[in-house]
């Protein structure tokens, strides 16, 4: 983007992540960006916010208002649950669904009155949304985003606010730091480009979708995946072929 909107951008999952790299590129061109986080360090200019909190959200679009409406929300704030299908609990399928599904809708409800015409919501779904990925509960959480997405779009495209969602796969960050090793391995291994992404990548996608150069975008779904979804799984086959008869060709 390279000029300055009016009115705030809000991102939450602010203080890590690809929420942090979208807030430094917002910042860098300009615009004024409300960053939220529940795990915000007091020392920065982070606030504290929990995204399933309506009174908050609604608090958020209180001072939004006054000081000249909203024209972006990245619902970047997530969070995972490992558990496979026979472990996981209902607790790990509440908690899932409260943040990642829940917090976005409460923030768009919440938002609704002081989104600016032209606005523009971006959601951070997943290629787990896409695929059938083992974590049985952040997969089907990020699948009802999608829904929620398309939905919203509907909804809001009367009041000229349009609605995205952007699938990122595997990038860097401190969640997927946290992953076994051999998740890490795998995954790139799947991925056409080689290599793992950054959130940088990903921000640049947001901020595409958030600038006047989306105007007549709207429930679209967008990976940023390194083309990892594209071959449907096909990769591993493909690269076992070639690997025991590289002069050979197979059709599948």
């Amino acid at each position: 983007m390279t000029e300055t909107r009016v009115g705030a951008i809000v991102v939450t999952g602010a203080a890590g992540g690809i929420g942090a790299a979208v807030v430094e590129r917002l910042r860098g061109a300009g615009h004024t960006v409300i960053a939220l986080d529940a795990t915000a360090d007091p020392t920065t200019d982070v606030t504290r916010f929990d995204v399933t909190e309506r009174a908050q959200w609604e608090h958020v679009a209180r001072v939004a208002g006054s000081e000249g409406g909203v024209s972006g929300l990245v619902n970047c704030a997530g969070i995972t649950r490992r558990a496979r299908l026979g472990e996981v609990t209902e607790r790990d399928m509440l908690d899932a669904y409260s943040v990642n599904v829940v917090g976005p809708t409460i923030g768009m409800q919440a938002l609704r009155p002081v989104f600016l015409r032209g606005a523009s919501v971006v959601n951070v779904g997943s290629i787990a949304a896409l695929t059938a990925h083992y974590p049985v509960a952040y997969t089907s959480s990020k699948w009802a985003l999608r829904g929620l997405t398309h939905t919203a779009a509907l909804e809001l495209g009367p009041d000229g606010i349009r609605v995205n969602i952007v699938h990122p796969g595997f990038i860097d960050t401190p969640m997927t730091a946290s992953a076994p090793p051999a998740f890490r391995d795998t995954s790139i291994d799947e991925t056409s480009l080689g290599r793992a992404g950054s959130a940088v990548e990903v921000a640049a996608v947001i901020e595409f979708l958030l600038s006047p150069a989306a105007g007549y975008v709207t429930g679209s779904e967008i990976t940023v995946d390194g083309g990892a979804t594209s071959h449907g799984g096909v990769k591993s086959i493909s690269d076992a072929l070639a690997a025991h008869s590289p002069a050979t060709s197979v059709s599948l």
